[in-house]
C-alpha cells in the first residue's frame, strides 16, 4: 500500500517536471555531438555517422561540424559552439542556415571544411558540400586523384608549350637542319652518318651556322660524334659495361667503360663513366645540370653524353652516373708527369685550357647566343683531360657555379669555401671574396689557371733543364696541404711558384711567364681575364707561324743559292726550268 502511494506521487511530480523541461529546451538546439566519427559520403553529401545527440547548454550556441581529410583517413567532429568565439583558430561565418553547408578552411594538414547551422534537430548530421569550385564532389576520398590531376593540368600545359617553343627555337633558326635531332632509338647505329650531314658538318667546320656541336668531329675522343647525338636523346639506360677504374676523387669514381651497339653485334665504343654514390647526389645533380646545358658545349669542355640513375630508389646502393667522352691520354697532371712538352705543344695545350675557361666565363657562345657564365671553382691539372698533344678539355664540374644574375648575395654566400687548397686564390683562403661582384668568381679561376700554366711551363723543353714533375708549391707544402698551410704560404709569405731567370731567355716563354705572373696577382682585380689570356696565346701562335714561315723561306733560299753565281750564258734553259720546278715542288723531286 505504501509502495503504491509512492509511485502515484512520482507520477504526479513527473507530470509537472516534463512541461518544465520542454520549456527549458524549447530554444536550445539539439546537435550531433561526437569527438570523432567516420562519415559516410556520397554525391556531395556526408552523413556524420555519429550516434550521440545533445541539447546545447546555451540558446546562443549552434551546431557545428568539422570535416578533415588527409592522405590516409577522413573524419568528422560534431559539437555545440558559441559562434562569436573562435573554434580551433577559425571564426565561423554563414551559420544561420538550417542546413550545414561546408566551407573550406586553410590547413597545414590535409583538407579542412567547417559548417554551422541552427533551427533543426541534428542539423549538423548531414553535411552538404558546395558543388562549385570548392565542391566536395571533387574531394571525396575516391576522387582525390582526379583533383590532383586537374590541379596539375595548367603547369603541365605550360611545360608542353615551353618545350614546343624550345624545340621550334632550336630547329627553325636559319641554318638549322631539323633532321639533326634523331628520334629516340632502342638500337644504336653510330657508324651510319644521318642523311643530309656532309663531311664538313661532322668535322665541325660550320658549327656557328647552327649545327649541333654534339655532331662536331672529335678525332681525339674514342666516342663517335654521331653516337653522342643519339645518346643525348635516348631516355633508356644505355648498355654499358664497366671495364677499369681510371680515377677516384672526393665525390666520385671514374671508370673506362664499353658502350655496346645493340644492333651491331660485338661493336662497342669506349666512354668514361663518372659514378657518384647515393650520398653524393647533390654533387651529381649540380654537375649534370652544368654539363647538360647546350650552351656549354665547346671543343675544350669535356663532351657530355647523358646522366643516369641506377639501382633501387632510396637504397644505399643507388648510384648516379655521368657518361662522357673518354680520352685515353688521361688527365693533364699524369700526362705532365710522364711527358716533356715542346714549345709548340705547350702553346697549343695551354691555349686550349685558356679557351675552355674563357668559354665558361663568357656570357655568349662563340656564335653570339647569350649564355649564363659559369665559374669552375676547382680548376687544377687533374681536372683537365688531354685530348691530344695539342689540345685539352676541362672537366669535373661538381663544384661549378652558374653566375646567374637572378641569384642573390645570400645564394652565393651559401656556396661556401670550396676547391682544392693548393689551387685556392688568396681571397678564397682568406674568406674575403666580394660576393656582390660576379667577376670575383672568375678571378678565382684565373688564379688557379695560372698555377696550371706554371705546371705546363715547368715541363717544357725550352726552359733549359727540365726537372721531374712537381705540382705548384711542391717542395714547400705536403702532398695534400690544408687550407691553413696554404694560407700561411700564400697570404702571409706572399709565396708563388718559382720562375727561374733561365726560363725567360726564350722570347715566347718570357711573354708566357709574364702572363702567368699577371694571372696570379694578389689583387683579384689586377689579374688578367681568361679572354685576355686567350689573346696572348693568339699572339704567340702568330709569332710561331711567322717564325716558321721565315725559316721555310730561308731554307728555300739556301737551297736555291745566289742566282748571281751562275752565268745565264752557261746555263741550259731546260735544266734551269727543271731546277725551278724541283725547288717549287720538293715532294716531286723523285718524279722529274
Amino acid at each position: 500500500m505504501w509502495c503504491w502511494r509512492f509511485s502515484a506521487i512520482n507520477i504526479v511530480l513527473l507530470s509537472f517536471y516534463t512541461p518544465i523541461l520542454s520549456f527549458i529546451y524549447t530554444n536550445a538546439n539539439l546537435c550531433k555531438w561526437c569527438d570523432i566519427s567516420i562519415p559516410i559520403c556520397e554525391d556531395g553529401v556526408c552523413l556524420t555517422n555519429c550516434s550521440m545527440s545533445s541539447f546545447c547548454a546555451l540558446s546562443e550556441e549552434i551546431c557545428v561540424a568539422i570535416w578533415r581529410k588527409d592522405n590516409e583517413s577522413m573524419s568528422v567532429k560534431t559539437l555545440c559552439h558559441q559562434p562569436q568565439q573562435p573554434l580551433e583558430n577559425i571564426v565561423l561565418s554563414n551559420y544561420s542556415s538550417k542546413e550545414c553547408v561546408m566551407t573550406p578552411q586553410p590547413s597545414e594538414d590535409g583538407v579542412l571544411f567547417v559548417c554551422g547551422c541552427l533551427g533543426e534537430h541534428d542539423c549538423n548530421d548531414k553535411l552538404i558540400f558546395d558543388k562549385g569550385s570548392n565542391g566536395f564532389s571533387k574531394l571525396k576520398s575516391k576522387d582525390v586523384i582526379p583533383v590532383v590531376v586537374i590541379s596539375l593540368v595548367p603547369p603541365f600545359l605550360v611545360a608542353i608549350i615551353a618545350t614546343m617553343a624550345f624545340y621550334l627555337y632550336r630547329t627553325r633558326q636559319p641554318g638549322k637542319q631539323p633532321k639533326d635531332w634523331a628520334p629516340k632509338r632502342t638500337h644504336y647505329q653510330a657508324l651510319d652518318i644521318p642523311e643530309g650531314l656532309s663531311g664538313d658538318a661532322i668535322t665541325g667546320s660550320e658549327d656557328c651556322h647552327g649545327k649541333l656541336s654534339a655532331i662536331n668531329g672529335d678525332a681525339t675522343s674514342d666516342m663517335s660524334p654521331i653516337r653522342a647525338l643519339e645518346l643525348n636523346h635516348n631516355a633508356e639506360q644505355l648498355p654499358i659495361q664497366l671495364e677499369a677504374l681510371v680515377g677516384k676523387g672526393r665525390f666520385a669514381e671514374v671508370w673506362r667503360a664499353r658502350l655496346h651497339h645493340q644492333s651491331a653485334g660485338s661493336l662497342y665504343e669506349t666512354v668514361a663513366v663518372k659514378i657518384f654514390p647515393s650520398v653524393e647526389y647533390v654533387s651529381w645533380r649540380n654537375e649534370s645540370a652544368i654539363l647538360s646545358d647546350a650552351d656549354l658545349e665547346h671543343d675544350n669542355i669535356v663532351q657530355f653524353l647523358t646522366a643516369e640513375e641506377r639501382g633501387p630508389s632510396g637504397s644505399p646502393q643507388r648510384q648516379y652516373w655521368l657518361i662522357m667522352a673518354y680520352h685515353g691520354l688521361g688527365n693533364l697532371q699524369d700526362f705532365l708527369a710522364g711527358h716533356v712538352l715542346s714549345w709548340a705543344e705547350l702553346c697549343s695545350m695551354a691555349g686550349s685550357v685558356a679557351r675552355g675557361l674563357a668559354h665558361l666565363h663568357s656570357d655568349t657562345t662563340p656564335c653570339g647566343i647569350p649564355k649564363v657564365p659559369v665559374a669552375h671553382r676547382d680548376l687544377k691539372s687533374s681536372n683537365i683531360m688531354v685530348k691530344s698533344r695539342r689540345e685539352c678539355a676541362l672537366c669535373d664540374f661538381g663544384l661549378a657555379l652558374r653566375l646567374d644574375l637572378s641569384l642573390t648575395v645570400d645564394d652565393f654566400a651559401n656556396s661556401g669555401q670550396v676547391g682544392t687548397a693548393r689551387y685556392m686564390a688568396p681571397e678564397v683562403l682568406e674568406s674575403r671574396v666580394n660576393l656582390e661582384d660576379l667577376e670575383a668568381f672568375k678571378q678565382m679561376d684565373v688564379y688557379s689557371m695560372a698555377l696550371v700554366l706554371w705546371e705546363m711551363v715547368s715541363r717544357c723543353e725550352v726552359i733549359g733543364e727540365v726537372k721531374s714533375y712537381e705540382p705548384p708549391f711542391g717542395s714547400k707544402v705536403c702532398d695534400q696541404p690544408c687550407v691553413d698551410s696554404m694560407r700561411d704560404l700564400v697570404l702571409r709569405d706572399r709565396g708563388r711558384p718559382e720562375i727561374p731567370t733561365s726560363w725567360t731567355t726564350h722570347q715566347g716563354m718570357n711573354l708566357l711567364c709574364a702572363t702567368i705572373t699577371e694571372c696570379w696577382d694578389h689583387d683579384p682585380e689586377a689579374r688578367l681575364t681568361a679572354h685576355c689570356v686567350v689573346e696572348r696565346f693568339g699572339s704567340l701562335e702568330e709569332e710561331m707561324e711567322q717564325a716558321e714561315l721565315d725559316t721555310l723561306i730561308s731554307s728555300q733560299n739556301h737551297q736555291q743559292g745566289p742566282l748571281s753565281d751562275t752565268s745565264p750564258d752557261n746555263v741550259d734553259p731546260l735544266a734551269q726550268e727543271t731546277d725551278v720546278e724541283r725547288t717549287a715542288i720538293p715532294g716531286q723531286s723523285d718524279l722529274v
